[in-house]
C-alpha cells in the first residue's frame, strides 16, 4: 500500500489545484504507488516558517490515528482525529478555505492516510476527491471543518458525536444551515439522545432540516451570539508556541461562548418533531443502515 512520503520539509506548503492533479495517479488511487516527494515539493509553494505551520506535529497525529485504529474500521478514526487536527492546525476560516493547503496535506504529508482511510474494498480504489476536493469531501478539510462547525465554543465533545456518524460528515456537513451553531448543536443533541442513531437517520433528518430552513429562518427563531473573533485570534496566536494534543483527553478550542441554551433547546424539540414524520428507508423494518466512508 501507499507509504508515508520519504521527503518532507519542516513546514507545510500550498499545492495549487492544477499541480495537485498531476500527482493523483491511478497507481496512487489504487494504493500501489507512492507520491514522488521531491517533485511534489518542487511544485509546492512554501508557507512562512512558523511553529503554526509545523509539519511534523500533523504527521505524528496522523501516525497515531492509524496506529490506534489499525484493528478497527478506519471510519472510527474520524471522531478521534477531527478535534485534534483542528487543535493542532489552528487556522482562520479564510485560511481553511484555501484548497491548496489541503491538497498539500493530503499529497505531500499523508497520502498513506488518505488511502488507508478512504480505500474502497469494493471498487479497489480511492475517490480522487479525497485528495483534491470540496471542503466537505477532501480527507483533511472535512475533518477540520467538522470540528469548526460542530464544536460548542471551546468544547469539542459535540465534534466526537457528530463524527461518529458518517452521514453527519457526508451529508449534513455540506448544508449551509450547519453554519448556524444552535442548528448544529441541536442535531448533535439528537444523536446523543439516541433519537437519531443510524447513517440513514442522520441523512434523512439533515435533508428535512435543510428543506424546512428554506422557509423557516432558524437564526430568527433560535438566535445565536456573534462570533468572538478576538477569542479565535488569541487561540490561533497560541499556535505560534508549538502545541501538542493528548491521546485520551480532548483538546480545548477557542474560548468562545457556547451556543445559547434556549436556542438549542428550541431547535432540538422542533427537529425531534420534524424527524418523527420523516420517512427513513429501512426504519420500519428496524434496519441499521450502512456506514459510508
Amino acid at each position: 500500500m501507499t507509504e508515508s512520503p520519504d521527503h518532507m520539509p519542516e513546514h507545510l506548503a500550498r499545492l495549487a489545484d492544477e499541480e495537485a492533479v498531476r500527482f493523483i495517479t491511478d497507481g496512487l488511487l489504487s494504493g500501489k504507488d507512492n507520491v514522488p516527494g521531491i517533485a511534489l515539493n518542487q511544485a509546492a509553494e512554501s508557507l512562512p516558517e512558523s511553529p503554526r505551520w509545523r509539519l511534523r506535529a500533523i504527521r505524528n497525529l496522523v501516525d497515531d490515528a492509524m496506529y490506534m485504529y489499525r484493528d478497527s474500521k478506519p471510519t472510527q478514526a474520524d471522531s478521534w482525529l477531527a478535534p485534534r487536527l483542528h487543535a493542532i492546525l489552528r487556522l482562520t476560516r479564510a485560511e481553511a478555505a484555501d484548497s491548496a493547503l489541503w491538497n498539500y496535506l493530503a499529497l505531500g504529508v499523508a497520502p498513506d492516510f488518505v488511502v488507508w482511510r478512504h480505500f474502497s474494498e469494493n471498487k479497489k480504489t480511492v475517490n480522487p476527491r479525497y485528495f483534491k476536493g470540496p471542503y466537505h469531501k477532501q480527507a483533511f478539510a472535512r475533518l477540520w471543518w467538522a470540528a469548526e462547525l460542530f464544536r460548542d465554543g471551546s468544547d469539542y465533545a459535540p465534534v466526537e458525536a457528530a463524527c461518529g456518524n458518517q452521514d453527519m460528515l457526508n451529508t449534513v456537513l455540506r448544508l449551509d444551515i450547519i453554519d448556524h451553531r444552535p442548528t448544529a448543536q441541536a442535531l448533535v443533541r439528537l444523536l446523543r439522545r439516541g433519537v437519531v442513531r443510524t447513517g440513514r437517520d442522520a441523512n434523512a433528518l439533515g435533508k428535512a432540516v435543510n428543506a424546512a430552513g428554506a422557509t423557516l429562518m432558524y437564526d430568527v427563531i433560535a438566535p445565536d451570539l456573534e462570533r468572538d473573533t478576538n477569542a479565535v485570534q488569541r487561540w490561533i496566536g497560541e499556535g505560534e508556541q508549538g502545541l501538542t494534543v493528548h491521546y485520551r483527553s480532548l483538546p480545548t478550542g477557542p474560548a468562545e461562548e457556547r451556543a445559547p441554551a434556549d436556542s438549542v433547546d428550541r431547535l432540538t424539540d422542533y427537529f425531534a418533531e420534524l424527524f418523527a414524520d420523516v420517512p427513513v428507508r429501512g426504519k420500519e423494518e428496524g434496519e441499521e443502515g450502512t456506514e459510508g466512508d
